[in-house]
């Protein structure tokens, strides 16, 4: 054994002599030949890569980037003459650059100025070899002008076709040949963890590609003011350019259209971001080249989210669904036997995680067609037909509460459901616990509230500097007023502003 071990002992000794000579320079010659078996070896590696592939996304990049366009547009803000009564020009071109000058509008002195400009700039997708193109209704709302670019060099000017502000879809078109659409993927299939590409032009910077997962389904960042929300989630990153393009699936599969993001102060990405369903937008999609509009069906209810507390209550065996609150008199709810205090299940066999599921779930069906619902009442399952309703651009989403519907009948709508304020609903939606007044439950979309920026939450103090307390005495109200703009002292959250709502008179 000491003899074998004094051998090892040996033949490394000596091959460290034979290394250290030729790194030393001892054996030129040999030390030339190690060099050129260590260059042949590192060759022979890189030419002999790990079977299986390189690891890339490449193929779906290919298919998807011709489909996915950039959308500039171009409109003139709306300027009042009465701001502008004194300062010269060069104040205005101090504000507004260089395109400020002699123009078609004018203050009071008689001087003439052009309106600034507004440019923007967002993506969208092609959908059809047609020249249809989904993008957001935020990217292309209040624009003169629309002008595409696609990746191939071309640029054209775009017809907007449709808009759709409840689902933030529009829909516009090209005249163009040898287009490339996407195929739209069933975002129903999506699941949690999916891999997926963003696709846009972020920031102006050109197209480009990120990679990320799906985070979460079913999102809503703004549930209450009237928009149909039911977002993907997701971690790839998208910033300000990138909204209406393309959210793809491994397949190359259109599943979303990139919308929101959620930043720390509005500077960027930050690994949340929001795009809407396919599905949904397959269905505004469809509408809008139809019509011009999207139809959507009404329930006719107002709803709560269940809570914990409610679930244990009412005896039921999970947390979920939505309770109903109140019944709008002769809607399809009320004609099916809802009641209030049922608890909604399911909707056409699709359970219900929330109340915006049901919301988003009855918008998507066919108004006139036949729905089933799945309630408990009493500790009792009970399944009930109900022939849907269509919504009305006057009538609020979900119905009105105590029996109040503001629907196209009532000239005084302000397009929003509201309840009396209980002490209950105030610690829950933040308010003081000596408010008093209306708590408003939804605005609808494209009522006279939604464009004063009203909010679901808001308490309605006083109409005409007068106190209200109950549905009658703001309905009086608002009819007194005639055409003119009532003016609401709404609290929210502890603080009190006056709001200006000019009411559907007209």
């Amino acid at each position: 054994m000491k003899t074998a071990r004094n051998y090892v002992l040996a033949v490394v000794a000596g091959l460290g002599l034979v290394v250290g000579a030729a790194w030393r320079g001892g054996a030129p010659v040999d030390a030339a030949q190690a060099a050129t078996t260590h260059a042949a070896a590192a060759t022979t590696t890189i030419q002999h890569p790990i079977a299986g592939g390189r690891d890339s996304y490449a193929d779906v990049v290919h298919v998807v980037a011709p489909a996915v366009v950039t959308i500039r547009v171009e409109g003139r803000a709306k300027v009042s003459p009465t701001q502008f009564q004194g300062p010269s020009e060069d104040f205005f071109r101090r504000f507004f650059g260089d395109q400020f000058g002699q123009g078609d509008q004018s203050d009071r002195g008689g001087r003439r100025f052009r309106a600034p400009k507004q440019r923007g700039l967002g993506s969208g997708v092609i959908v059809g070899s047609d020249g249809y193109i989904l993008t957001n209704n935020h990217v292309v709302d209040g624009a003169d002008q629309v002008q595409v670019e696609l990746t191939d060099g071309r640029s054209f000017k775009a017809k907007v076709i449709g808009t759709d502000k409840p689902s933030d879809l529009a829909l516009v078109k090209i005249d163009a040949t040898d287009l490339h659409p996407l195929t739209l993927g069933n975002s129903d299939n999506v699941q949690v963890g999916d891999v997926v590409l963003a696709v846009g032009n972020p920031l102006g910077i050109g197209q480009t590609v990120t990679m990320g997962i799906i985070s979460a389904k079913g999102r809503s960042t703004s549930t209450g003011n009237g928009s149909y929300e039911d977002f993907l989630q997701t971690d790839a990153p998208i910033n300000h350019g990138n909204s209406g393009g393309a959210l793809v699936n491994t397949k190359g599969e259109l599943v979303g259209i990139n919308s929101q993001i959620l930043s720390d102060g509005g500077e960027g990405n930050i690994g949340i971001g929001f795009a809407i369903p396919a599905n949904m937008a397959h269905h505004v999609m469809d509408d809008l080249r139809k019509d011009g509009k999207v139809h959507r069906a009404q329930l006719g209810v107002t709803v709560q989210p269940v809570t914990s507390e409610m679930a244990q209550s009412l005896g039921l065996k999970q947390v979920g669904g939505a309770i109903v609150s109140s019944v709008s008199p002769g809607s399809a709810a009320d004609r099916a036997g809802i009641k209030q205090g049922d608890v909604i299940e399911s909707f056409n066999g699709q359970e219900l995680h929330d109340y915006n599921a049901l919301r988003n779930h009855v918008a998507d069906s066919t108004p006139g067609s036949n729905a089933t619902v799945k309630i408990v009442r009493d500790g009792s399952e009970k399944t009930l037909t109900v022939k849907l309703d269509e919504a009305s651009a006057d009538k609020t989403a979900r119905g009105s509460r105590n029996g109040d519907d503001q629907g196209s009948d009532d000239k005084a709508s302000l397009g929003i459901s509201v309840a009396p304020l209980t002490p209950e609903m105030a610690a829950r939606i933040g308010a003081p616990k000596n408010a008093k007044g209306l708590v408003i439950e939804d605005v609808n979309p494209d009522g006279r509230a939604a464009d004063a920026n009203l909010q679901a939450g808001d308490v309605i103090e006083q109409v005409n500097r007068r106190p209200v307390q109950s549905v009658d005495e703001l309905r009086n109200a608002v009819k007194e007023a005639g055409n003119k703009p009532v003016l609401l002292l709404i609290n929210r959250q502890g603080t009190e502003l006056f709001v200006p709502v000019q009411p559907n008179n007209g």
